[in-house]
C-alpha cells in the first residue's frame, strides 16, 4: 500500500519497526535511516529474519535538512516516521516539504539549549503543509497521542461537554537498576525537572517541578503517588476541545527514582549548557580544555533504555480522567485507559512496555495516513482526526483499551 522511512533506531523505532513488518499488507517497503548505520543494519537482520521482510537501511544525520533531504529525494517514501529526537523535528519537517513527503513524529519540538517545548514551532509549518497538499500528524504515541485519540474518542461518544480532564501515567514496572530512565535520559530528566504547568479557567498555571502530587488509583496496581507536569498534550487538547475547564498531567514516580533525581540536579548533572573540563591529552603530553554538556555526560554513563527490558516486570497504566455533561445531559465521569506489561512486549519486541505504548501508536498512526483515513493536508494534532478506527486498532495490535463509567476519579476539587 505504500512506502514508508522511520527515522531513529532506539527502542521506540525498534517497537514501530517490528509493527510495521507485522503489516506488510500496508506497508510495503520499509527502510530504518539513523545517525549510526550499524544499528539499523542489526534491527533490520532481525526483522528480516522474524518476519521475512526486506528492509533496508541508510545513514543520516536527522540534523542535517541537506542528508535528509539527499535520502527522502533517494527513496521517496510516502510518509516519514520521525523516530528520532525532539530536537530533529523541524529539520525532517523542513526535508519533508522540499521533497514532497508527508510526516510523523511521537512528541513535539523543543531546542536543544533550552529545556522547554510547545507546539507553536510545529503549528507555524501549517500553511506551508496546506499549500504543498501534505499532511503532518503530530504526536502520535502514547502520551500524547492515545491519550488525545482518548479525549477525542470521549466527545465525540459520551460527552456534550467535557470541563474536566486528568492524564494519569503509571508506570508499575521494576527494571532492577538502581537509577535508569524508561526513555532517552536526556530527554526524560529535561522533562520532568522543569515546572509544572497545568491549564484552569482560560489560563496556564505554573507550578514548581514536582510541588503538586497525590496519591492516585490505578486499575489491576493500586494506589501510586503520582505528581502534576508540563505535558504537551494538554496545549492541544484545550484548543481543539474549547468546553474543557481544566487540564491537567500527572505521572508516577518512585522515592528512589526521585532521591537520585535530586541528587543529579543538585550536583549540576542535570544541567544542559556546555562546560569546560581540563583533561588530559592521550599521548600523555599535557592537557587539553573540552566542553561537555553534563546531562549528555550523565546519559552516557547510565543504563541505556533499550537493554531494560529483559528483566523488566509490572505494568505501565495510562488513560484519561474526564468529567462533564452527558449525552443526557447529565454530569457522568469517564475513565479510558489501557495496562500494558513489560515483559509481554519484551517477549514480541524486546523492548519494555515505554517503548511499546509509544511505537505502537507511531505505526498506527502510518497505517491511518496510509488507508486514507487520516491524510488532510496541513499540521495537525491526532485528535483533530476521527479516533474510531484508531481505537479499533489499538485493540488488535497490543494496546486493548478498557472503560469505567461513573467510578470515583479520586479528583475532588
Amino acid at each position: 500500500m505504500g512506502k514508508v522511512l522511520i527515522i531513529g533506531a532506539g527502542g521506540v523505532a525498534t517497537v514501530a519497526a517490528h509493527k510495521v513488518c507485522q503489516n506488510t499488507d500496508v506497508f510495503t517497503e520499509i527502510k530504518i535511516a539513523s545517525r549510526t548505520k550499524s544499528k539499523c543494519d542489526a534491527l533490520a537482520e532481525v526483522l528480516n529474519k522474524k518476519y521475512g521482510t526486506n528492509v533496508t537501511t541508510a545513514q543520516v544525520d536527522a540534523d542535517s535538512v541537506e542528508e535528509l533531504v539527499a535520502l527522502l529525494s533517494d527513496y521517496k517514501p510516502e510518509i516519514v516516521m520521525n523516530l528520532a529526537l525532539p530536537y530533529q523535528d523541524l529539520t525532517i519537517m523542513e526535508a519533508c516539504l522540499q521533497t514532497g513527503c508527508n510526516y510523523l513524529d511521537t512528541a513535539n519540538y523543543e531546542p536543544k539549549d533550552e529545556a522547554h517545548f510547545e507546539y507553536s514551532w510545529q503549528w507555524a509549518y501549517r500553511e506551508r503543509f496546506e499549500q504543498a497538499g501534505l499532511c503532518a500528524i503530530l504526536g502520535c504515541g502514547f502520551d500524547p497521542g492515545v491519550t488525545s485519540i482518548y479525549t477525542a474518542y470521549a466527545a465525540k461518544h459520551h460527552f456534550k461537554e467535557m470541563h474536566y480532564l486528568d492524564i494519569v501515567d503509571c508506570n508499575a514496572g521494576n527494571h532492577h537498576k538502581a537509577f535508569a530512565t524508561n526513555f532517552n535520559p536526556e530527554i526524560n530528566i529535561r522533562e520532568i525537572t522543569q515546572k509544572g504547568l497545568y491549564y484552569e479557567n482560560g489560563k496556564y498555571i505554573e507550578t514548581e517541578p514536582m510541588e503538586i502530587h497525590q496519591p492516585l488509583n490505578y486499575p489491576g496496581i493500586g494506589p501510586k503517588e503520582s505528581y502534576l507536569l508540563h505535558h504537551e498534550e494538554i496545549e492541544s487538547l484545550v484548543i481543539n476541545f474549547p468546553t474543557i475547564k481544566r487540564a491537567r498531567f500527572w505521572m508516577t514516580f518512585g522515592q528512589q527514582y526521585l532521591n537520585y533525581l535530586d541528587v543529579i540536579q543538585n550536583i549540576g548533572m542535570a544541567r544542559i549548557d556546555e562546560v569546560e573540563y581540563k583533561a588530559p591529552k592521550a599521548d600523555g603530553t599535557g592537557e587539553e580544555v573540552v566542553k561537555i554538556v553534563p546531562l549528555q555526560f550523565l546519559k552516557a554513563v547510565l543504563p541505556n533504555p533499550q537493554d531494560l527490558g529483559e528483566n523488566y516486570d509490572g505494568e505501565t497504566s495510562i488513560g484519561c480522567r474526564i468529567r462533564g455533561i452527558g449525552n443526557d445531559g447529565q454530569e457522568h465521569t469517564y475513565y479510558v485507559y489501557n495496562n500494558c506489561s513489560h515483559q509481554a512486549a519484551y517477549e514480541e519486541t524486546g523492548m519494555q512496555g515505554v517503548s511499546y505504548t509509544t511505537g505502537v501508536p507511531a505505526m498506527i498512526g502510518a497505517m491511518m495516513f496510509l488507508k486514507g483515513i487520516w491524510s488532510k493536508p496541513g499540521v495537525h494534532n491526532v485528535e483533530e482526526f476521527d479516533p474510531d478506527p484508531f481505537m479499533d486498532e489499538l485493540n488488535k495490535h497490543g494496546l486493548p483499551w478498557h472503560e469505567i463509567h461513573d467510578g470515583d476519579l479520586e479528583f475532588n476539587d
